[in-house]
């Protein structure tokens, strides 16, 4: 009788909250170190080489209903090396709502390196400052009729709606120093085809910094952090390490305020393939949805060079 009464009851809390979650969702550890294109615009043909990645998560998810993710991008410099473009999509499902979203991104790099050509095996690394700006929306989905949930007027009809999406953001790099900044959603819900749904605007910034084990650099160490902020959340910030072997094995750990563990694991097939795995572990009983993923990337050209 229990088991009779628990997932529905997983499915309708997970709905009454599903515009704050994905209003409020941070990629995960391995998504923000791998794809950061997706939240900030000025990362967009920021390698030498066009960049593929493709990350799923959640599939494996023992709790029906729990969130999952399915996301592709590509991202590519242009002819001039100021300018570069990237573009993605990607399919989240918690509970009985679904959303796919897309976007288009474009920036303007400033080389303060003007003879720099190359970057080293750990890391392209050019002294620059990026702008980038992204547009694109996101196809909003409740079934909620498939709940079966009577006597409640919020829950007497399906909710379909399509919401505009037009981000900005600013990225910093020198040698073994990064930062950025960006706000992926400066239109919020302002311009959704359906009243009652609330996305907000995420504001990210992110620091991180590059050194080695020893003076042969062959072991790079790289601890960063992400903060997010959302109007009427608690601020959340991402602390991570991650340790890479010249360009042949790599693994990291981070953790985050909203007490999860992010684990991750992978190596390099070759020297354009990467394949990576993370586990994210939630610490909080009542949130204990423990996560698998991967990551799959393939960089053309030189790829990893090692």
């Amino acid at each position: 009788m229990i088991h009779k009464y628990f997932t529905p009851t997983i499915v309708v809390l997970f709905t009454m909250q599903l515009s704050l979650i994905f209003a409020q969702q941070t990629p995960v550890f391995a998504n923000y170190s791998y794809n950061t294109v997706v939240i900030n615009p000025a990362h967009a043909g920021y390698y030498q080489d066009a960049d593929l990645t493709f990350i799923n998560s959640g599939f494996f998810n023992a709790v029906e209903g729990s969130p999952k993710n399915i996301g592709l991008t590509v991202n590519a410099p242009l002819r001039s090396k100021h300018l570069g473009l990237a573009a993605g999509v990607s399919s989240d499902e918690i509970g009985v709502t679904t959303a796919t979203s897309f976007f288009a991104a474009y920036s303007y790099k400033i080389f303060f390196d003007s003879e720099y050509g190359q970057g080293r095996w750990w890391a392209y690394d050019p002294n620059i400052i990026s702008f980038g700006i992204s547009a694109g929306g996101t196809f909003y989905n409740e079934d909620l009729l498939s709940l079966g949930i009577e006597n409640d007027p919020e829950f007497q009809r399906n909710i379909n709606a399509f919401v505009p999406t037009i981000g900005v953001g600013l990225l910093y790099n020198k040698d073994r120093i990064y930062a950025g900044i960006s706000a992926p959603n400066i239109l919020g819900n302002s311009l959704s085809s359906e009243t009652n749904i609330n996305f907000k605007n995420p504001i990210y910034s992110y620091f991180g910094y590059r050194f080695f084990t020893n003076q042969f650099e062959e072991v790079l160490i790289n601890p960063s952090m992400l903060v997010k902020y959302v109007s009427g959340a608690p601020l959340q910030v991402d602390l991570n390490l991650m340790v890479n072997y010249l360009n042949m094995v790599e693994f990291g750990a981070g953790y985050r305020t909203s007490e999860t563990v992010n684990l991750l694991a992978g190596f390099h097939l070759g020297t354009n393939f990467k394949l990576l795995y993370n586990y994210s572990y939630a610490l909080k009983e009542y949130n204990n949805i423990n996560t698998h993923g991967i990551i799959l990337n393939y960089r053309f050209g030189k790829g990893y060079e090692r």
